[in-house]
């Protein structure tokens, strides 16, 4: 605003009305008596947080420069008592909205410069286009004055100029970076978003030593990520585990980034963070030992793989006539609560009360299974940090040693085998062989007639499409589990189940592997706890189950996985055609990000896929960047839009071969 000359007198109301005001009086006008002036240039309203910071400010010190006015005439030209404001409409607004929260009078006196000289539209637009605004520099330079030389707190300095503590705050930070870093955004080097990417952190010496290593000319991401290189994400899954609150009860520091919307930061003292990791799994697979009496438990971050593992799973449990009346007693009543009282968006104290002793009744009972006590005191558990920052614990791990001894095979009786030459060999030609009831059978013998028999169950079999489909499934499921020594079968078919996780860790913890997880944790609830009697299991089950159990058991068996060492050209067609059959789409399972994809590619892969998913454009405008910035600002380019490698796309339908024409086909025919 310009500065206005010192008036000659202040009138009074009174006065105002009933003399002719003259070009700069300075008149103090009640605020209900000052309206917008229809001549004033700016027509779009003012931001309300502006007029609320406006408000805040004129509340601690008053309107410190006074609104231009001009007197309001009726149609005749005689005044009409109001006052048209042409410059300072937004002083207006924030001193009527102090007045209509009560902090002044509608009818408190303001300070106004009466201008009748100039065409008030023109300096109306004279003000707002001529003025010049503090640069941010010295605005974050001044609060942190405020704050150093005053002692105001970022809520003081952000109630004088309405606005919140955090802005403060973050103005305070970037007002305390390197004096070198200011000079350059001063002189328009830096920009505010790479200000605010060195001021992630307040050290002087690191700002300083970034600056020099990339340059004044580096994205705002890669300047925060060289910031903190040498600290944990707060997004970590480690960080997550411990939470902030523990980690600095250990006397950790976290770095906190004030320029994102939740707060961010990095745990600066990784080695820290990693004990307390390993020490509260500890805890946790301590715990477990001795609550559920396994001889074992171990913590790992990663579950390990290539130790020979076996693994046995609960199963369901007999429960006495009581115990069920209980449950189902606790069930109905519960049921009936929700019932009555579904409706209601506030439950009584007692009726609250109530639905919690009922789950922690129904809780106490369990889910119905067990593992058998000799599997627990021979087996163990594994803490396993998820990738999600939740201790995930797999149970009933058996080690090697720890297996039982298989039981000896049981007596042939009459099949037994005897050796050749102990009585299997023919006897001589016109002796009589002496008659022995009781003598087992000859080797040679026994793999004849069993031989035999093979291949008649096959063939009956074969006729059987019912039972071939159970034998399929028992062998299966024996493979899927029971440890191997005790798999009892006749068929021989091989089930194996590829190790993903050394293709690609933390695969267990994506969507898919959470899936299959799930999936085999409840049959594994459900198949008989001993591998003999999963036979009369398979048979008793419905048509349904018995495929879907199949289709589990399959499932566990795919490799897809393009392995440089083991080719398999025919497999992986075929994986090509599972895949079309069950209309697999990999956009609901895999995201390209740079740690899956994009950061192990090339620079012209990631093009590639910005082109193809985005726009030429894009490709173009990120080429330039180095691999690493590339791949990132290709990650967030690529984010929502579907897009897959080709190996994760849709294979392309195989065409079936078009039908011979009669014509052709009868040439065919003559040509054979």
């Amino acid at each position: 605003m310009r500065l206005r000359p010192m008036p000659r007198r202040s009138r009074t109301m009174t006065q105002q009305i009933e003399v002719i005001h003259q070009d700069g009086d300075v008149i103090d006008v009640p605020l209900n008596r000052l309206k917008r002036s229809p001549r004033n240039a700016r027509r779009t309203p003012h931001a309300q947080a502006d007029i609320e910071a406006l408000a805040a400010s004129i509340a601690v010190k008053g309107v410190l420069q006074a609104p231009v006015v001009e007197p309001e005439t009726d149609g005749e030209g005689r005044p009409t008592g109001g006052y048209l404001v042409t410059i300072g409409e937004g002083r207006r607004l924030a001193l009527g909205l102090l007045a209509q929260r009560k902090r002044i009078k509608k009818t408190a006196p303001v300070r106004c410069v009466v201008d009748l000289s100039h065409d008030p539209h023109e300096i109306s637009l004279d003000e707002n286009v001529t003025r010049a605004g503090m640069h941010p520099a010295d605005q974050f330079e001044a609060f942190r004055r405020l704050a150093e030389d005053r002692g105001l707190s970022a809520e003081e300095i952000g109630a004088r100029f309405g606005v919140s503590a955090q802005v403060v705050r973050q103005r305070l930070r970037l007002g305390a970076v390197n004096p070198v870093l200011m000079e350059l955004y001063r002189a328009g080097e830096l920009t505010l978003d790479q200000m605010m990417a060195f001021a992630v952190s307040e050290d002087h010496d690191r700002q300083a030593q970034v600056l020099d290593q990339l340059g004044a000319h580096r994205p705002p991401y890669l300047i925060r990520r060289a910031m903190t290189e040498a600290k944990v994400s707060a997004g970590d899954r480690r960080a997550v585990f411990i939470g902030a609150e523990a980690y600095g009860e250990a006397g950790g520091t976290i770095l906190r980034d004030l320029f994102t919307e939740d707060g961010g930061g990095w745990f600066e003292d990784p080695a820290l963070l990693d004990r307390l990791v390993a020490d509260k799994l500890d805890g946790i697979a301590e715990a477990v030992r001795l609550k559920e009496g396994w001889k074992w438990a171990e913590p790992h971050i990663d579950f390990p793989r290539a130790l020979g593992l076996a693994r046995v799973y609960p199963h369901p449990v007999a429960r006495s006539e009581e115990e069920t009346a209980q449950i189902a007693a606790l069930s109905e009543e519960y049921d009936a609560l929700v019932s009555q009282w579904d409706a209601v968006e506030e439950l009584p104290p007692e009726i609250e009360a109530r639905f919690k002793e009922i789950d922690a009744a129904l809780d106490a009972f369990g889910d119905g299974t067990a593992y058998d006590p000799q599997e627990i005191a021979r087996g163990g558990v594994f803490v396993i940090l998820g990738q999600d920052g939740v201790a995930r614990i797999e149970r009933g791990l058996i080690r090697p040693e720890d297996l039982p001894a298989p039981e000896p095979e049981p007596e042939v009786g009459e099949t037994e085998v005897r050796a050749e030459g102990e009585g299997g060999e023919p006897a001589p030609e016109g002796e009589e062989p002496e008659e022995d009831c009781g003598a087992p059978l000859s080797e040679r013998l026994v793999l004849d007639l069993t031989a035999q028999r093979t291949l008649a169950l096959g063939d009956a079999l074969a006729a059987n499409a019912t039972v071939a489909l159970s034998a399929v499934v028992h062998a299966l499921a024996l493979s899927a589990f029971y440890p191997a020594y005790e798999r009892p079968t006749c068929l021989e078919i091989k089930s194996v189940s590829a190790d993903l996780d050394g293709h690609a860790p933390g695969i267990d913890d994506t969507r898919a592997g959470r899936s299959v997880a799930e999936r085999h944790a409840a049959w594994a609830g459900r198949v008989p706890k001993a591998a003999d009697d999963l036979w009369s299991f398979v048979q008793g089950l419905t048509a349904t189950d018995l495929l879907d159990l199949l289709a589990h058991c399959a499932s566990l068996t795919v490799n897809a996985v393009r392995a440089p060492f083991d080719r398999k050209p025919g497999a992986w067609a075929h994986a090509d055609r599972l895949a079309e059959a069950v209309d697999l789409d990999m956009t609901g399972y895999w995201t390209p990000t740079v740690a899956s994809y994009l950061g192990r590619v090339t620079k012209g892969r990631i093009a590639e896929a910005v082109r193809e998913a985005v726009s030429d454009e894009a490709a173009e405008r990120i080429g330039g960047l180095k691999k690493s910035d590339m791949a990132s600002e290709a990650e967030a380019l690529l984010a929502g839009t579907g897009w897959l490698p080709p190996l994760l796309r849709k294979p392309v339908p195989v065409q079936p071969a078009p039908e011979l024409q009669p014509e052709a086909s009868n040439l065919t025919e003559q040509a054979a």
